[in-house]
């Protein structure tokens, strides 16, 4: 007998099968008793014709008949079942799996994490994030991308500023790299258009819901572009495939507003108090465009009024959750901007050099998987959909 899925127990009704999964709750009556297994795929309920007393979270396997109940988990359970334990554990796990949600607090779930991400709820999200991530590399591969990947230890800090991790790289100076963007935008010069999925690592010395010092990138460069609204169409694909995957909803197309028509006062940028409210006067997705040129990377496009970049983000349900924009191509420009900034172009030889020999007018983007996930799932903290979250304090699990 081979075994099935849980999911699978409506298409067996009357048949003898085999299961094999978690002990997720029992319930003991004197003479019968009702185990819950849970598999990867979901919930069962398992009639024995005895009482019965299991470990919470035993590795079971189980072999009985399928029976229609239309009280039970998807209308049919197992009746006459034999029941095998084939590991117990050696202890109680410290998470109520069984609840509907759990009670235990973020830092305790983080600690347990083994046992935590067990839990059908909190399963889930990253069963989503699996499904749009591959919607993300379909759209990109229809649209003639080609998946790179870049390295993570890198001689130069990519987006500037102090937030890098330092490494000893065999006696040298290194960095965990804070984007793929030097990679990426040469590769413009091999393939045109290329895009990656990896981590990347910021030191940012924040304890916010929406911070971590590690986390999954999403990102895209493409050549022979008008502008940066050639990449925000991209984007625009890209995102309405990743939610159909998941089963939401997305508008016709998300309105573009400029930043000086959104920002508060003078600011240079936008506070999280800035993307809720403009999600609330504008849609669950907002195309904001135009951010002021100081406040980008030194590598990004001014526009037709220099003071004001080629720049863009994309904010969904009250959280930016991407950033992108047009990139300069020009070898001369490069020099110009680093010297605009008082940076010296020596440690950044490589990656001027595709310049050097010729680059289209090119854009990318990056988009957190995380902060995606988070707003698609309602989770009210980036730690709930990250299996093992890096933080200012958190190394492990």
């Amino acid at each position: 007998m081979e075994r099935i899925l849980t999911t699978e127990l409506a298409a067996h009704v009357g048949e003898d099968v085999l299961l094999r999964g978690w002990l997720h709750r029992q319930r003991r009556l004197s003479r019968v008793s009702f185990l819950i297994l849970r598999d990867r795929a979901g919930l069962a309920q398992i009639v024995i014709d005895r009482p019965v007393d299991v470990a919470a979270e035993a590795v079971l396997e189980v072999r009985g008949r399928v029976v229609v109940n239309e009280q039970a988990t998807s209308g049919v359970e197992v009746h006459g079942a034999e029941l095998t334990v084939i590991v117990a554990p050696a202890e109680a796990p410290p998470i109520e799996l069984h609840r509907p949600e759990l009670k235990e607090s973020l830092p305790v779930r983080l600690d347990h994490a083994a046992a935590a991400l067990r839990h059908p709820v909190v399963r889930e999200r990253f069963r989503i994030a699996a499904k749009a991530v591959a919607a993300f590399r379909a759209t990109l591969g229809e649209l003639g991308f080609t998946e790179i990947q870049t390295p993570k230890i890198v001689a130069t800090a990519t987006e500037g500023g102090a937030n890098v991790f330092a490494l000893d790289y065999f006696g040298r100076d290194a960095y965990l790299a804070q984007s793929p963007q030097f990679y990426k935008q040469t590769m413009v010069g091999v393939f045109e258009r290329v895009f990656e999925t990896g981590p990347v690592f910021r030191a940012e010395p924040h304890d916010t819901g929406r911070h971590l010092a590690e986390y999954v990138s999403l990102d895209a460069e493409l050549g022979f572009i008008a502008d940066h609204r050639d990449v925000m169409a991209v984007v625009e694909q890209c995102v309405f495939a990743m939610l159909a995957s998941v089963g939401v909803e997305a508008p016709e197309s998300i309105p573009i507003v400029h930043f000086a028509d959104v920002r508060s006062g003078e600011e240079l940028d936008l506070a999280p108090e800035d993307e809720r409210r403009i999600c609330e006067e504008h849609g669950e997705l907002v195309f904001v465009e135009g951010f002021p040129t100081a406040k980008r990377p030194f590598y990004t496009h001014p526009g037709p009024d220099p003071a004001w970049s080629n720049s863009f983000d994309l904010i969904y349900r009250g959280l930016e959750i991407v950033t992108g924009g047009q990139r300069l191509h020009r070898y001369r420009d490069y020099l110009a901007a680093l010297a605009g900034r008082g940076i010296d172009p020596t440690p950044f030889s490589g990656y001027l050099d595709a310049f050097r020999w010729g680059m289209p007018p090119h854009g990318g983007f990056a988009l957190g998987l995380e902060r995606f996930t988070a707003q698609v799932t309602g989770a009210g903290n980036v730690r709930e959909t990250t299996l093992f979250p890096r933080d200012r304090t958190r190394l492990s699990p």
